[in-house]
This record gives C-alpha cells, sequence and structure tokens, in this order.
C-alpha cells in the first residue's frame, strides 16, 4: 500500500510541476571589457552539473570560438553534456567558455598581402575588408580572457581551444605562434587558404626539438573541397613530422560530411581521440 501512495504523491507532484514554469538554464552569460579590443565581449558559459563557486573541485576549460548562442555554443555544450555522462565517461567535467563574435573575420585572420580568395569564397561574395586583426585577438584571449576565467570560475590548468573553418585558422595561428595558451586543441575544416596558405610555411616553435610542452592536437576535416582537405591534411604530416618531442597529433578525414554537417562528429571524435591518449598515458 506504502508504495501505491508513493507513487500516487510523486504522479501529483510531477502533474502539479508540469504546470508550473520555470527558466531553463545551462550556465551563465558573463562578459569581459577588453582594452585590447576596446570593446565589451559577451561570454556565454556552461557550467558542468554539481558545479559550485564553494566547492574545492576545479574544472578543465574549452574555450569555444564561435560561441555566440545562436552558433556554436548551445550544441556543443550538449556534446560536452553527453561525453560528460558517466555512462559515456569521454571527458573530465568540464567549463565551456563561449566566446561570443563581433566581427569574427577580424579576429580570426591574420593581414594577408592582398583579398584575392579563392574561388570557392568568391561565390559566396563574402566581405573581408575588415580582416587583420587576429593579433589583437590573441592578446584579447591571452591577457585578458584566461586570467578573467582563472580569477571567477574553478578551473585547473587544463585548457583546451576548439575552432572550425576561420576558427580552425585562428586555432592553427595560435597554436603555430602562442602554443603555450592552451594544452589541447581541436582544429576543424581549417581555412588555411587565408594568405596563399602562409601559415604552413611559419616557423612555428612546436615543429622544433628544442619545443618540451605536452601537447594534444587533433585535426579533422569533411569533404570540403581539394583544398580545404589538402591543407589539412598538409598541417597534420606537418606536426606529426615535428621534432618536438612531446606532441600527441591525431587526423581524422570525415568524407560523409561537409563543411556544415561535421562539427558535431569531429567534436565527438576528438574527445575520444584525447581520452584514448589518457588511456595510453
Amino acid at each position: 500500500m506504502k508504495y501505491v501512495f508513493a507513487f500516487l504523491l510523486f504522479l501529483f507532484t510531477s502533474i502539479h510541476s508540469f504546470g508550473q514554469k520555470t527558466p531553463f538554464s545551462i550556465g551563465v552569460i558573463d562578459s569581459v571589457k577588453s582594452i585590447e579590443l576596446n570593446e565589451t565581449r559577451i561570454l556565454n558559459i556552461y557550467l558542468p552539473v554539481g558545479y559550485s563557486a564553494d566547492s574545492a573541485q576545479t574544472y578543465n576549460v574549452i574555450y569555444l570560438l564561435d560561441g555566440s548562442a545562436d552558433e556554436d555554443f548551445i550544441h556543443v555544450s550538449g556534446v560536452v553534456q553527453f561525453c560528460n555522462f558517466s555512462w559515456i565517461n569521454l571527458l573530465p567535467p568540464s567549463i565551456v567558455v563561449g566566446i561570443s563574435n563581433v566581427n569574427r573575420k577580424r579576429d580570426f585572420t591574420f593581414p594577408a598581402k592582398d583579398t584575392v580568395l579563392p574561388e570557392i569564397i568568391r561565390a559566396y561574395n563574402v566581405d573581408f575588408s575588415s580582416a587583420g586583426g587576429s593579433d589583437k585577438f590573441m592578446s584579447f584571449i591571452e591577457t585578458e580572457l584566461q586570467p578573467y576565467i582563472d580569477k571567477n570560475y574553478k578551473t585547473n590548468s587544463n585548457k583546451m581551444l576548439i575552432g572550425q573553418s576561420l576558427g580552425g585558422l585562428l586555432a592553427t595561428e595560435i597554436l603555430y605562434k602562442k602554443p603555450l595558451l592552451f594544452n589541447q586543441y581541436m582544429i576543424i575544416s581549417p581555412s588555411l587558404w587565408w594568405d596563399y596558405e602562409s601559415l604552413l610555411n611559419y616557423n612555428a616553435s612546436v615543429l622544433n626539438s628544442s619545443f618540451t610542452q605536452n601537447l594534444e592536437l587533433y585535426i579533422a576535416v569533411g569533404n570540403e573541397g581539394k583544398v580545404m582537405v589538402r591543407d589539412a591534411k598538409k598541417l597534420y604530416k606537418q606536426l606529426k613530422k615535428s621534432k618536438a618531442s612531446n606532441l600527441s597529433v591525431e587526423f581524422k578525414f570525415l568524407g560523409n560530411k561537409n563543411h556544415a554537417t561535421i562539427m558535431h562528429q569531429a567534436i565527438l571524435n576528438g574527445f575520444e581521440a584525447f581520452n584514448q591518449l589518457k588511456t595510453i598515458q
């Protein structure tokens, strides 16, 4: 009888709760005033289940480029939550910092010799007149964003960067020019065609034997045209041949995905690759 009563009580409270409208939240909307960029940047923050500012527990941080609410933040946070489930267990509980865009073509590109674009890009009639500001954006990440997140959230030293397309170009530039900003890089469909692929000719410290930092790198590309596939493979081969002793590099060609559909599968595969590296170590 007591079980019947308990069931009826549960049913009543459940029905009652269905009639109540309460906000649904997966984190917080924050912001940081940037001197480097001379603007305020909106941050969408996913907080893992059980997160508490009063707890002694600290968390990995995943920095997501194209992190606006109407871009990649919500669905990438969903993949992170899925990978946190105990029966999946591909990823430790992690904070996601989605960096909302103001002008991604400005922030994600370095100055180019000219504005000549590959035919596949010209077809979309994209305006790149504001391009070339990645140096300031990288300084923003290094001197303003990361210190702000470390000060205001329960972080540890593990920092991952995820970037796709122009975001993948920026992630590669950070890897080559400021590699110590992150210890895990997920580079998806990088637009390395920018400036005649000049970034692939950069004398990056991660390619030299003097580089000793542990880095985990994952590169993915889909069926996205000859140039995109060629350049992603070239990046992988370049890193695989690196003389640095502590680079772990994984590559995945997702032939059944295109530029618009690759994100979810690539990120899930990337989490699996990083988890496998932890298992091996």
